[in-house]
């Protein structure tokens, strides 16, 4: 009996990972929908509080294989992040940086209006100025996106991802403080982790495309070449427990402007980032509990009208100034609304660094859930009325 469970909790997560895969196929032909709803509906489904099928993940081989998952695509983003663009036109980075700060502000408000306390307060405001760059960068490739639309988007993702993780390593910085008292152990400690992080990816982004130039022919499909940097990368950040969120995308960021031509690569890594992103939507489902959505789900509720109105306000204020019509910076504000990914990872990591934040953030069961399920049919359909899909292209 003993060896029969042993038999079935090993086989779960590949169970859960193929049934995710057939339920976002079968899914997206016959509702049109993004393939990565469904395998947030299997994740939460099979999670250990719903049906019981997954183990709790933990700090063990799955949350390594997500972040590895994540760092693939914070790496293909951060490829495409084209900074010359924002220094021609900074007004993007304004807008950005504008919706940012509005949405912190507005979602602590609404939490001291919950009662939640002030620490509270803080982490639900820095972790909800993200926007999940897995779920843009799933969607916009899945759609073969293209425009001003989908490229803002991008830009403005990968900022708030920065933002967030910032801000977050500072209120844990702070958190800690409480603890132990040590306010410059704190403080330096979040923010010598950053820079280094920071540091991190930009020598594998110096270094990795330096080697491809030298290799030559292998310039010529770089996607195995990235893709074992990623995992090499995030090894090393889990090992000197550094960040590798931030890690992977400042190595995209630098390996573009090294000029090996990404072009040659896989869009999103090929078979290897399918699958990885497969399990990535189905692990980030599967930490939360249905006992603690329904008792954060009002504040959950306040916390995503109040970020969705904040982001549209702040992005399409700078519509004209910008260069883009009034709609298109109201589309582009729309877009923003997905989170649920990075979320779970920052605060997976927080825990790994022996920080524990789950007692204190049931909202953010209700919040990640509802953005995980409705976040990438938003940006969907923010893309169609943009008209920048391939099936609005071929009309």
């Amino acid at each position: 009996m003993q060896s029969i469970l042993s038999i079935a909790s090993d086989l779960s997560w590949p169970f859960a990972i193929a049934l995710a895969w057939v339920a976002g196929e079968f899914g997206h032909r016959w509702t049109g929908l993004p393939r990565i709803s469904f395998y947030g509906v299997v994740g939460f489904a099979l999670a250990q509080t719903q049906l019981g099928v997954l183990p709790h993940a933990g700090n063990g081989p799955m949350l390594i294989l997500a972040d590895v998952a994540f760092g693939l695509i914070l790496f293909e983003l951060g490829y495409r992040i084209n900074l010359r663009w924002l220094k021609n036109n900074p007004w993007i980075a304004v807008a950005g940086l504008v919706e940012a700060i509005g949405t912190f502000a507005v979602v602590y408000c609404i939490a001291i209006e919950f009662a939640i306390t002030p620490v509270t307060a803080l982490l639900l405001a820095s972790l909800s100025m993200s926007t999940s760059p897995a779920t843009v960068m799933r969607v916009i490739n899945e759609e073969r996106s293209a425009g001003q639309v989908s490229e803002r988007v991008m830009h403005m993702s990968a900022l708030n991802c920065v933002l967030a993780v910032f801000t977050f390593n500072v209120i844990v910085g702070f958190h800690m403080f409480h603890s132990s008292g040590d306010l410059l152990a704190a403080a330096t400690g979040s923010l010598s982790v950053l820079l280094a992080s920071a540091a991190a990816g930009a020598a594998f982004g110096v270094v990795v495309p330096a080697m491809l130039r030298r290799l030559g022919n292998m310039a010529q499909d770089a996607t195995v070449a990235f893709a074992l940097a990623v995992i090499l990368l995030v090894a090393i950040t889990y090992t000197t427990s550094l960040s590798p969120l931030l890690a992977t995308l400042v190595f995209g960021l630098v390996a573009r402007h090294r000029r090996v031509a990404f072009s040659q690569a896989q869009r999103n890594f090929g078979a290897l980032g399918e699958l990885l992103t497969v399990l990535l939507f189905v692990f980030a489902a599967s930490t939360l509990e249905w006992p603690k959505v329904m008792a954060g789900l009002g504040l959950a509720l306040a916390m995503i009208l109040g970020r969705c109105v904040t982001k549209i306000i702040g992005v399409g204020a700078f519509s004209h100034v910008s260069g883009i019509s009034w709609r298109k910076g109201v589309l582009t504000g729309v877009a923003l609304t997905p989170v649920s990914v990075s979320v779970v990872l920052l605060l997976e990591h927080a825990r790994h660094r022996g920080v524990d934040f789950a007692g204190e953030l049931n909202a953010l069961a209700a919040f990640i859930l509802i953005l995980e399920l409705l976040g990438p049919i938003i940006i969907q359909r923010a893309l169609i009325w943009a008209k920048e899909t391939q099936h609005e292209q071929e009309r």
